[in-house]
């Protein structure tokens, strides 16, 4: 279905440099909140919707990867995939894979939580630029291939810096995944608003499970967390592209990607309105 609007690439309050960090830390894990809520309404979350796409489209080549999410902010649901996708390898019979927390800004002290319970989750402390990875993050020397996680992430990109990042990935992995709770529907728009409101009425429970009064103050009082994820919402729906849109991206990106395939695809997380929309990128498989 096309979409309903052309793409928009406008500002989100949670990209600005003047929005608070502290701010900016509840925020991403609303996020975090809505890739991992499984509420009785829903078949299952979103981050294990996510994990069931990589099992089913990866599917013998899952062993092969170290899968690197390239904006993981404050963790979002890849400690969640990576247990469902491990837990997939073992009943298989194969070892478990390594997948590793990078971005600009590192979220470090999110992520030493979270890979405290996983041990084979690891996050990397300096800054990491998606368009110019280091060498020594996608060059494996376990064997193993880089493919690369954009969990709610690749909206944030204008078109440039898309193309970038879209060349450093074919020149330098194997693969990419591309996962959005959003599009420029309709949906998408009952969706986000769920989501800020959502976020206000259980807001007094997570600020009692987290301790943070802040999150109290400003959800409740001041209501300037739900308003961003709201805001933000609504315009990362704009910003997000179609499958075609990112395949022109990727096809103009200045690499070689004679070789290279884009599978897509939307699965239902909540009636009527949640959607994982997914794109994978990669190499064509011989055989």
């Amino acid at each position: 279905m096309a979409p309903l609007v052309p793409r928009f690439h406008l500002f989100e309050i949670d990209d600005q440099t003047w929005f608070p960090a502290f701010l900016r830390a509840r925020v991403q894990d609303g996020l975090t909140r809505a890739w991992l809520s499984n509420t009785p309404l829903q078949s299952q979350s979103p981050a294990s919707l996510s994990a069931q796409v990589l099992i089913k489209q990866l599917n013998t080549s899952l062993p092969d990867y170290t899968y690197i999410d390239f904006c993981a902010g404050g963790g979002g649901p890849t400690p969640s995939i990576a247990r469902t996708v491990n837990a997939h390898l073992q009943s298989q019979g194969s070892d478990p894979v390594r997948f590793i927390l990078t971005d600009l800004h590192p979220n470090v002290e999110a992520w030493e939580q979270v890979a405290q319970k996983n041990p084979l989750l690891t996050y990397e402390r300096n800054s990491v630029d998606a368009a110019s990875a280091p060498e020594y993050l996608v060059k494996r020397e376990d064997g193993t291939k880089p493919f690369r996680l954009f969990n709610l992430a690749f909206h944030h990109f204008d078109d440039d810096l898309a193309k970038d990042i879209l060349r450093d990935t074919v020149e330098t992995s194997e693969g990419l995944a591309i996962f959005e709770l959003q599009d420029r529907s309709f949906a998408s728009v009952l969706a986000v608003t769920f989501l800020g409101i959502g976020a206000f009425f259980s807001a007094p429970f997570f600020a009692f499970k987290w301790r943070s009064p802040a999150t109290l103050i400003f959800s409740c009082l001041i209501p300037i967390l739900p308003f961003v994820l709201m805001f933000d919402g609504y315009i990362s729906a704009l910003r997000t592209r179609t499958p075609e849109e990112v395949e022109a991206l990727l096809r103009s990106c200045g690499a070689d990607t004679s070789k290279w395939e884009v599978r897509s695809g939307s699965e239902m997380h909540l009636w009527p309105c949640g959607y994982v929309n997914w794109v994978i990128c990669r190499p064509v498989r011989k055989g």
